[in-house]
């Protein structure tokens, strides 16, 4: 059987390329990449040539470029390859997706597919498409792979440590989450270039419609698995809002390159400052269960601590929790707190038969013990990091692509709720 072979169109984001840091087995090593000619291109281009001459297992992409303004109709008309992969301008990949699907292609696109609730009904017709014409369409969900994501989900979802999930309210909500990012950073050892329109709301999203998708995918993963939900039913709205983050021109120019704000901007750029809309709050239910989000985008973390995410979950025996603060060496752990005192010899009971059987799965899991807490200690060798995240999802895709009818019912039911969550979060945020 002939390999599967890449396309990538128009890499506006870098994840891209991350796509591309390791060799698949299902994969020829040629692929082909359509898109206008512009630094987006370039640095694309740059990254992959790096995976290939890097010392330590090094890649061996070959890489037939078309750069021409027609980038998107050469493709659909002469595809070298099946699997289409998306990342970046975000308000076209929705159209493009279908285009793609149309034309016979299978699908692994970056989040977010869309940004605005009108295009809902284009996600619905994706998903329609793939399943009709048997072909795979998934999305990217990187954080579904870190491990302390995964060992929260099960924990969550054992009775005897973390009983029932309760309802909570809009004043004390049941799950919170949060999401912090750093416009400066280092991707694969590379500082980080991103393109101006990043910047651009319109166009690439605001935060909740962006890296917020991982953050209510997780939520919605961890509480409801495997469950077919209506977001027509099953979600209500309840309040948001967003604020600027205040870039001076001094930053701009550090993180893109540019000298000076570009027209496309012109509306966020108050005299010498940019003010990007890079923090969305959202308050909504699901089921009932009253779930709080915050997503902010920051210049850079004191002290290169990196991007973080804190979750916790509240059930009628425990809160579990992922913390990453300064006790944590900012690197998320993984706690278990009893609701009350009288709860705990049988919560850390329960902990102990969960880590015994953990060590099937897991092998090296502990309990610790800390005071009213207990965290569960995770060996090194799982925490392999957000880069190889892209590695795992392209494997287990793999197994879509062979066998288009291997992708679980309740995914395309999540795809719908979590962008109709997004979304519409955004538009309350515009409205709050």
């Amino acid at each position: 059987m002939a390999k599967a072979r890449l396309i990538v169109v128009d890499p506006g984001h870098f994840h891209a390329a991350l796509v591309q840091k390791d060799m698949y087995s299902w994969l020829s090593d040629q692929a082909a990449v359509y898109a206008p000619l512009t630094l987006e291109l370039l640095d694309y281009l740059q990254r992959v040539t790096l995976f290939n001459f890097r010392k330590e297992n090094p890649t061996r992409w070959q890489m037939e470029i078309h750069a021409r303004p027609d980038f998107m109709q050469t493709m659909l008309t002469e595809p070298p390859g099946n699997v289409v992969v998306f990342a970046g301008h975000n308000r076209a990949k929705m159209d493009r997706i279908v285009a793609s699907l149309e034309a016979g292609q299978h699908v692994l696109a970056d989040k977010p597919w869309i940004i605005r609730s009108e295009d809902l009904g284009k996600l619905e017709k994706a998903l329609d498409l793939a399943r009709r014409k048997r072909l795979a369409a998934y999305d990217i969900m990187t954080e579904r792979f870190e491990i302390t994501a995964i060992v929260q989900r099960d924990l969550v979802n054992t009775p005897s440590v973390f009983g029932s999930m309760t309802k909570g309210s809009p004043e004390q909500p049941a799950v919170r989450a949060r999401s912090i990012h750093n416009l400066m950073k280092l991707v694969a050892g590379v500082p980080i270039r991103r393109p101006p329109q990043f910047f651009d709301v319109l166009d690439s999203g605001e935060p909740l419609a962006d890296v917020g998708t991982h953050v209510v995918d997780l939520v919605q993963w961890t509480v409801f698995p495997e469950k077919v939900l209506d977001y027509h039913k099953s979600v209500k709205i309840l309040s948001g809002r967003r604020w600027p983050t205040v870039l001076s021109k001094a930053q701009f120019r550090q993180v893109t390159g540019m000298a000076d704000y570009p027209a496309s901007l012109a509306q966020w750029v108050r005299g010498d400052t940019l003010e990007y809309s890079g923090n969305n709050t959202l308050l909504y239910t699901v089921e009932g269960v009253a779930i709080g989000l915050e997503i902010r985008w920051d210049w850079q973390t004191v002290g290169g601590s990196g991007d973080l995410y804190e979750a916790s979950f509240l059930g009628s025996k425990a809160r579990v929790e992922i913390r990453q603060g300064e006790e944590e060496n900012h690197r998320p752990e993984v706690y278990v707190v009893p609701v009350t005192r009288e709860m705990r010899p049988e919560v850390l009971t329960a902990l102990d038969g969960w880590v015994a059987r953990a060590q099937a799965q897991w092998p090296g899991v502990a309990l610790e013990r800390r005071g009213a807490d207990a965290r569960i200690t995770i060996p090194e060798k799982y925490r392999v990091g957000h880069e190889a995240h892209f590695a795992q999802v392209t494997n287990l895709f793999a197994r879509y692509f062979a066998d288009p009818s291997q992708m679980p019912a309740w995914e395309d039911s999540n795809m719908l709720l979590k962008y109709y969550v997004t979304t519409k979060g955004v538009e309350m945020g515009e409205r709050g």
